[in-house]
């Protein structure tokens, strides 16, 4: 009986500690200093960061060689710091063209429906080979995605431009464009309010190329203080010198003369830093920048993390050069 009393005793005194060490870890929850890079564990690159309702999303490529490429992930925060993951958002189940490389994705919130846009296939002519650039819809951030048209919405090799790497971008007045491009071409072209094709320009045609100097693939476009921001990314993104660049405009359609790069290897902290998106805090002049790199340690041209640092301006509106850091960002709620 003594010995009963005190095993009783000692489980008692385990569960107790238990207890407590559960406590203190829940309490942390919340109260990261920075998010610190990546964001989140696993090989993730392409990220598309965007705000959508009262959350940050992240929607990135599944990093792994094409034929296992095959679903995607989202990641949410009400911070910046916290994420939780959304496994599994789309597959290639739900994409009866798709078989393969599903990648670097680009969301719309319209109409209380979520558009998600992707690059699939690889397809690299337009005579045998079935993909491009492909959308799929939810009525939830976090999916399930569902194909929105049962074909590609771009399956053809445009004014030299590989369909791949879309961003969608919504201008002043509303309307939506599609920036996308991969082998040193990038088109613009003007989409149909349902998304479901595109709009001919007054003169006719319907894909404008607005490739600047030094253009690979991964555009991005937003506007500040009424200028357009046009940012892609260079060099080779298995190398170590994969980077991002940028040019400003008066309108969408260029021309975008380039300025300078903007986000690169740091050789003391990761390399192959490129393909990103920009996340503007609602109602400041706060500005992130999203994107993948390579640790130090990684050959692999599949090892990416995503990671986010901020991005500042001048006092003539240049983009000042991003510092990639191992520390992040500080926590940032939404209102």
């Amino acid at each position: 009986m003594k010995h009963y009393i005190l095993l009783v005793a000692f489980v008692c005194s385990s569960l107790s500690v238990f207890s407590q060490g559960s406590t203190a870890s829940q309490s942390n929850i919340g109260k990261k200093p920075t998010s610190g890079n990546p964001v989140f564990p696993g090989w993730y690159a392409d990220p598309e960061g965007i705000i959508l309702g009262n959350k940050y999303w992240i929607y990135p490529t599944y990093s792994a060689p094409y034929n296992q490429q095959v679903f995607m992930d989202a990641f949410s925060s009400p911070d910046l710091v916290n994420w939780t993951k959304h496994s599994r958002i789309i597959d290639t189940t739900a994409i009866k063209w798709a078989w393969r490389a599903m990648w670097a994705p680009a969301i719309v919130e319209k109409g209380g429906k979520y558009y998600l846009f992707f690059g699939a296939n690889d397809i690299q002519n337009d005579q045998k080979d079935v993909g491009g650039i492909g959308v799929a819809v939810a009525d939830n951030p976090a999916g399930p995605f569902k194909d929105y048209l049962g074909k590609p919405l771009i399956d053809k090799i445009i004014n030299g431009a590989q369909p791949i790497d879309q961003f969608v971008f919504k201008d002043k007045d509303g309307q939506y464009y599609m920036i996308y491009g991969g082998w040193r071409h990038c088109n613009i072209a003007k989409l149909k309010d349902d998304f479901t094709g595109f709009v001919p320009f007054a003169d006719g045609t319907t894909f404008k190329e607005i490739t600047p100097k030094g253009y690979v693939e991964g555009p991005f476009m937003f506007i500040r203080n009424g200028k357009y921001y046009f940012m892609w990314s260079e060099g080779g993104w298995t190398g170590p010198n994969y980077s991002v660049a940028y040019a400003m405009a008066d309108s969408p359609f260029g021309p975008f003369e380039r300025i300078d790069k903007i986000l690169k290897q740091d050789p003391s902290v990761a390399t192959g830093a490129g393909h990103h998106s920009v996340i503007q805090v609602p109602g400041k002049d706060q500005w992130y920048i999203v994107y993948h790199r390579r640790p130090l340690t990684e050959t692999d041209g599949n090892h990416r993390e995503t990671c986010i640092d901020i991005m500042e301006f001048d006092a003539k509106g240049l983009i000042k050069p991003v510092k990639i850091t191992v520390e992040g960002v500080k926590p940032q709620p939404l209102k």
